[in-house]
């Protein structure tokens, strides 16, 4: 058993932790910051389980050993087992709801710019906000509004003599109602394929070269990938990538051994396992996408489906 790493850790046995405390602004999220050289996946700085080469490195010699590599010669190459380990995160992405996240992004809304290009793990878009209704550009203290803020004084601070939280919803719903009438959800498409978002709206700037703090950020209530290092650090979803990285890579070798059946020599030759490796790997495989079917990995059941 490997030892415990010491350096993480205060005399007193607590573990070490950093603020995300900024002096500069004042403001913080706590007093645990994970990541906190924010070099995840670099495998001289980050945690040592918590690198992707790393984990690449793990299934690579789980199939390596699985095919009895150093007893038998095993034909494959680094570039076989890089492969199958994409095709196997691949095969992921595309059946398993766990790889996927719900998560929110801010978009900077250049002059007169209404296409923009988003990242490759951006699946899809579900809505886009401004910070209000769409009466309102910048973000600078123009943004406040004295309606909202009249209502909180009245409604929420004198609650037990004026109004009350009925007040105070009916007032939200308002609020909602007049983002809906007045641009503050911005109509949008989003092409899946292209990566392509185009705002239905032509936003006004603040003169003809805006600074970058004086362009208005949008809110993106985005779906998109879980990163690869995300993936292989779950303990539900590892299991099955490297389960299908092997079955994958033993289908490859299956094909290469197939090519030669049998080996010229004496006593009839040598006849090789290539097809039966191919017949296993096949099966292997089919059995593995009916697990993300029952839902193995930790993914979401599906929800009733109506029309």
């Amino acid at each position: 058993m490997a030892e415990q790493d010491l350096t993480n850790f205060y005399a007193n046995g607590t573990i070490v932790t950093d603020s995300l405390y900024d002096a500069a602004t004042g403001t913080g999220s706590g007093h645990i910051k994970y990541d906190p050289d924010g070099n995840f996946g670099d495998v001289t700085t980050a945690p040592v389980d918590g690198t992707v080469q790393l984990k690449r490195g793990e299934i690579t010699d789980y199939i390596r050993l699985r095919l009895a590599d150093g007893i038998v010669d095993v034909e494959l190459d680094t570039d076989h087992y890089d492969l199958a380990i994409d095709q196997a995160v691949l095969k992921y992405r595309q059946r398993a709801s766990n790889s996927q996240e719900e998560s929110y992004a801010f978009l900077k809304l250049k002059p007169e710019t209404q296409e923009y290009i988003l990242p490759n793990t951006v699946m899809d878009v579900r809505a886009a906000y401004r910070r209000g209704i769409g009466s309102v550009t910048g973000t600078t203290a123009s943004q406040f509004e004295p309606f909202a803020s009249g209502y909180l004084n009245t409604y929420m601070l004198v609650a037990g003599r004026v109004g009350g939280l009925l007040s105070y919803e009916l007032f939200v719903d308002y609020q909602k109602q007049s983002m809906k009438m007045f641009g503050g959800y911005l109509n949008f498409h989003y092409n899946k394929t292209m990566r392509k978002l185009t705002i239905i709206r032509k936003m006004p700037t603040q003169g003809a070269n805006p600074q970058e703090s004086e362009m208005e950020d949008v809110l993106l209530h985005i779906y998109n990938y879980k990163p690869e290092s995300m993936l292989l650090n779950d303990y539900q979803a590892f299991p099955w990538i490297q389960e299908y990285a092997y079955s994958f890579a033993k289908r490859i070798l299956g094909e290469a051994r197939e090519k030669y059946a049998t080996i010229a020599g004496p006593n009839g030759g040598t006849t090789l396992n290539g097809a039966s490796l191919k017949a296993e790997a096949v099966e292997e495989m089919a059995s593995l996408e009916q697990q993300l079917k029952d839902y193995v990995d930790g993914s979401y059941p599906l929800t009733w489906v109506i029309g």
